[in-house]
């Protein structure tokens, strides 16, 4: 009995390296793979996330409990008039005078900046504020959407509507309503309904409770803490790199049609009678962390921003507003460049429920 020739030991070691190798590579293969669609996976289900957050504010708009039309609704304040006598303490005026209370302005945005109030003389711009905890820096280029309304639910106790003291609310009879906060009575039911407000404004920020660098969709929304009626800085889903928005506007007021799609820059022009019935939303969702060997060479085109503006890789300057954004263009040699990581571009339009009335 006889062992391997040394010819036949290396013709088993070589055909042994090559099919080591072959199930090596396959294995790579297949976890880049893996990687790739996981990551493309956790894209989808982020962007359905943030979508279905913002999709019943949006439907809701323009409810206020049994009444219908913000105008009927009293104790409201446009937000360049005095202050109102409902949510008037300072917590609740960070984000500009009657930011909470301006019921007529159900539906505002911000086109490729971040204003939120709609008076250019407030004192905050809702940025660091002392005492709040928040330390917000916006994405400069992104819009904002801010969105009134009543909650879904009515606040009752064994079907009788209740008042809560601290909470601004509002108490409706088909014919009239008023907001407050004192906690006072409204009435019987079904004669009255009691609703609390709500005001979520909604924004792109450059850093979430991931890291810092980490784009989020976050929103200020009106809440009260410890007895004091205030905004509450609050993070919806990380990964959101940006947010542009277009209303659907029916020029007659009557029919409920969207005729076009327009920029919140150009709502402020449309002529008296026209309503917003619609809204649509574009989210950019970026993946969590850069991927080595990727470049994402997309150019994104959506809302307004166009290629014919020109294309840029930095979307935190307000001077890129308008401008296609093509995260390859960034001459970064960082691993971290935001041209290492993947994305997903999402459209929803919401119609809004009671555009024309409740």
């Amino acid at each position: 009995m006889t062992g391997l020739s040394l010819i036949e030991l290396m013709v088993a070691l070589t055909i042994s390296a090559v099919l080591i190798f072959g199930a090596t590579q396959v294995y790579v293969d297949s976890r880049a793979a893996y990687n790739i669609n996981e990551t493309v996976s956790r894209l989808q289900e982020n962007a359905r996330y943030a979508m279905s957050v913002l999709e019943p504010d949006i439907r809701m708009s323009n409810y206020w409990g049994l009444i219908k039309g913000a105008s009927l609704v009293g104790n409201q304040a446009t937000q360049s008039a005095a202050t109102s006598g409902v949510a008037n303490n300072v917590e609740a005026n960070y984000c500009g005078n009657n930011f909470a209370v301006d019921l007529n302005s159900n539906l505002q945005a911000d086109d490729n900046s971040y204003v939120l109030s709609s008076n250019a003389s407030k004192t905050s711009n809702c940025d660091t504020v002392v005492g709040t905890g928040w330390a917000t820096s916006p994405m400069l280029s992104a819009d904002t959407l801010t969105v009134r309304r009543a909650s879904a639910v009515a606040s009752q106790v064994a079907g009788v509507p209740t008042s809560t003291n601290h909470v601004v609310q509002i108490c409706s009879t088909r014919l009239s309503g008023r907001l407050y906060s004192d906690g006072g009575a409204c009435g019987a039911a079904p004669a009255f309904q009691v609703n609390n407000l709500i005001a979520n404004a909604y924004y792109v920020d450059n850093n979430s409770s991931v890291g810092v660098g980490t784009p989020s969709l976050r929103r200020k929304s009106l809440q009260t803490v410890a007895n004091v009626i205030r905004f509450v800085d609050q993070e919806i889903i990380p990964g959101v790199e940006d947010m542009q928005v277009q209303f659907g506007v029916d020029p007659t007021g009557i029919t409920g049609v969207a005729t076009r799609f327009v920029n919140p820059g150009q709502v402020a022009g449309l002529p008296v009678g026209t309503a917003i019935i619609a809204v649509r939303v574009w989210l950019l969702v970026r993946s969590d962390l850069p991927e080595t060997g990727f470049i994402d060479n997309r150019v994104y085109v959506y809302g307004d921003r166009l290629a014919a503006n020109g294309t840029i890789s930095n979307l935190n300057l307000a001077a890129n507003a308008t401008k296609a954004y093509q995260p390859s263009g960034d001459t970064s040699t960082l691993p971290t460049s935001v041209k290492h990581y993947r994305r997903l571009l999402i459209c929803r339009t919401f119609m809004i429920r009671n555009a024309l009335g409740t």
